[in-house]
């Protein structure tokens, strides 16, 4: 998986001389979503969903292509057997997302939430992915655990969701959780797309880190 992640940063980095980049593995992620679910997606497209102006959308199309994720043609660019290889991967673990409504529990008025399939132990306090939501724009996130039937804050007993009951359904019934997934909602009070970004780039962290701590000693 570290492998995965940074594939997707090399992707997100700048071949010299070129100038820095507006895009970030969130995007490139998000990208891949978006053809997958569509089949083929325009650069108009990408530019409305990613939030990104025509010249980074065009760099984000060339770094792709690159790295033969993905092929361009006259009727839109289509994913390359490579590029669904890394999103089934990444998909293994990252599960389904969502929209929330600005609530009590929510931190922004624009929130997205991400399940993370069985990464509980990856979480001690969730300040490293709210720093990460910060970091990419947002204005910050929360990180829920799902254990019997409660989502929990991070290394608690807490039920942050025991007075939000018609939000609890909405991530049950959208999320599927089960016992020791985890749930990441980035937020954001200016742009929903934000606030997704956050969310994804807060996921991808906390699947990288999870990585490097398989491989310690």
């Amino acid at each position: 998986m570290h492998l995965l992640i940074k594939t997707l940063e090399s992707i997100s980095s700048r071949y010299a001389p070129s100038r820095i980049l507006t895009f970030n593995s969130a995007h490139i992620f998000k990208t891949l979503q978006l053809i997958e679910k569509e089949g083929k997606v325009s650069r108009n497209m990408l530019s409305r969903e990613l939030a990104l102006g025509e010249g980074s959308i065009k760099t984000l199309i060339k770094h792709l292509k690159m790295e033969d994720m993905i092929r361009t043609t006259n009727r839109g660019t289509k994913m390359s057997d490579k590029g669904k290889s890394i999103l089934n991967k990444l998909s293994a673990y990252i599960g389904h997302e969502t929209n929330v409504p600005e609530c009590s529990i929510s931190i922004g008025k624009f929130n997205h939430a991400i399940l993370l399939k069985q990464m509980k132990c990856e979480i001690s306090s969730g300040i490293e992915q709210r720093d990460i939501a910060i970091k990419n724009g947002a204005k910050g996130a929360i990180t829920l655990t799902f254990e019997n039937g409660q989502f929990l804050t991070a290394n608690t007993n807490y039920d942050y969701l025991q007075n939000e009951t018609s939000i609890k359904k909405l991530l049950v019934n959208k999320l599927n959780p089960i016992e020791n997934d985890i749930i990441i909602i980035g937020s954001d009070d200016s742009n929903y797309i934000v606030a997704e970004l956050a969310a994804k780039a807060a996921a991808l962290y906390t699947l990288d880190n999870h990585d490097k701590h398989s491989f310690e000693p």
